[in-house]
């Protein structure tokens, strides 16, 4: 039976593309750039904060270095100011969870968001420790799909990768799976589609979070 689930943040267990595109396109028109739709965001998310705002910046025709400087500083002050503003936890995500602390399976979220906003979101989504372990972006570890971090969480939790799930919503999250031999799920209720899941490796595909408990039910 699985020992662990390591879940991706945004577009897996919380509902963030409002808030990001708030807070983005806030930044991007207080340097007098336009603002972007809030469904391409869905496209723009998944590398980090630093690739999202060079990616909004592109979307500018913009390659200005000093100006996205200022971009993301004014885009991560505000974020981390009013972090939970437009956010929400996903339909099934708590009553999934709850299932899975009760069976002993160990939780944990891996992030490319910024490390310290990651786990001030988490804490307040949930609640302090609720999750065995919690890492975002940090100064010197690769951001996924890079294992590194993922294999990170792997040893905190005494769990080999066999005995692991890895659940997210984008390429990124499936790729990191597999760079660590872990078994990944794909989730259609993030950012992005099936197909982009199946084609980077995704082993299972859901459409509802109880899906994920059923499965590790299922498995010897």
């Amino acid at each position: 039976m699985y020992k662990a689930c390591i879940f991706d943040l945004d577009g897996t267990l919380s509902d963030t593309l409002n808030s990001i595109a708030y807070f983005a396109n806030n930044a991007l028109e207080k340097f007098g750039l336009a603002p972007i739709p809030t469904e391409r965001y869905k496209i723009l998310v998944g590398d980090g904060a630093k690739n999202l705002v060079r990616r909004m910046m592109e979307e500018n025709n913009c390659n200005n270095e000093a100006l996205f400087e200022k971009v993301f500083e004014y885009y991560n002050s505000t974020y981390n100011n009013d972090f939970l503003y437009l956010t929400k936890v996903y339909d099934g995500i708590y009553e999934l969870l709850e299932l899975l602390k009760s069976e002993g399976i160990k939780i944990a979220v891996l992030s490319n968001k910024p490390h310290e906003t990651t786990t001030r979101v988490v804490g307040a989504l949930f609640c302090e420790d609720y999750f065995d372990a919690c890492y975002g972006g940090r100064d010197g570890i690769p951001l996924k799909p890079d294992p590194y971090a993922l294999c990170e969480i792997l040893k905190e939790l005494g769990v080999a990768a066999r005995q692991c799930l890895y659940i997210g919503d984008t390429k990124v999250d499936m790729q990191t799976g597999k760079n660590a031999n872990i078994t990944t799920v794909g989730v259609l209720w993030g950012f992005r589609g099936e197909d982009e899941l199946r084609e980077n490796g995704a082993d299972i595909i859901v459409k509802k979070p109880i899906e994920i408990y059923e499965y590790i039910k299922k498995r010897p």
